[in-house]
């Protein structure tokens, strides 16, 4: 008997082991083949929808190498998208924290249903904590809590804020977050609300 169990052991083993080493070198998706599956998904989509799926120099690149660009090819990315940021004309960075604090909580926008007035939110719980005593928040992002006050509420820094919620891609290349302001997801406004729920003194990201 123990030796049939130790059999059927090295069996399962075995299996394991192959598991793991198909699940290692498993190929990438063609990207030919992702391009063609999702234009035919599209394929009845509103030209305007359809121009929404073809990705352009950066999300090519960023596809190309699977996110993990060189070095090289990510200042490419930064200096590109950083001149693609449209900083306000007023100089100011700062909005109303409680207008950014429903921003942050509004997942609506963008999609086939929603009537042409709808205003898109930034879905921001959806990656990161902001404020403590919410407590439905994704983790895909790295917590914003008490933003402002650890970054002593530095000018440079809420300029910084801006430009990582208007192209996150200006920051780090081919991050994950979307580019609100290049893709036209928020307006000046809305982007400079959410940067006041991150800094405003009074917002309860910093309480």
């Amino acid at each position: 008997m123990k030796r049939v169990l130790t059999l059927a052991a090295l069996v399962l083993a075995a299996g394991f082991s192959t598991t793991a080493a198909s699940a290692q070198t498993a190929k990438a998706p063609n990207p030919a083949l992702v391009d063609a599956y999702m234009k035919s998904t599209f394929g009845k989509a509103p030209p305007e929808w359809q121009a929404r799926i073809e990705p352009d120099e950066t999300l090519k690149t960023c596809n190309a190498y699977h996110n993990e660009v060189p070095s090289a090819e990510a200042e490419k990315i930064t200096a590109r998208e950083m001149a693609r940021v449209v900083y306000p004309a007023d100089g100011k960075f700062l909005g109303n924290w409680k207008e950014g604090a429903k921003i942050a909580n509004n997942g609506r926008g963008g999609q086939f249903s929603d009537p042409p007035d709808t205003v898109s939110g930034g879905n921001c719980y959806a990656c990161h904590q902001m404020e403590q005593k919410e407590v439905s928040y994704g983790t895909l992002g790295p917590s914003l809590t008490n933003y402002g006050k650890d970054r002593k509420y530095d000018p440079q820094e809420i300029k910084n804020a801006f430009t990582k919620v208007y192209d996150s891609q200006a920051v780090f290349a081919c991050s994950n977050m979307p580019r609100f302001g290049v893709n036209k997801v928020l307006s000046e406004q809305q982007i400079k609300d959410i940067v006041a729920f991150l800094f405003d003194p009074e917002s309860p990201v910093n309480k």
